[in-house]
């Protein structure tokens, strides 16, 4: 069974709203730490909640 199509809109749902955040920005940081180990790139993450909190993430020799 395949993935479903995911329809980009808001989610009114306010706890699962941020569990998907959660869920998302984890994996955004992941890939870009893979970028970075298999291009041998410095890949910089910043990344701002809807309540203001900031998310960094950085990698590479700089």
């Amino acid at each position: 069974m395949g993935r479903r199509k995911v329809e980009i809109k808001r989610i009114e749902n306010k706890s699962s709203r941020q569990v998907t955040f959660c869920k998302r920005r984890n994996g955004l940081i992941e890939k870009a730490r893979q970028l970075s180990v298999l291009c041998g790139s410095s890949v910089a993450v910043l990344i701002v909640s809807s309540t203001g909190k900031v998310y960094s993430s950085s990698s590479g020799d700089r």
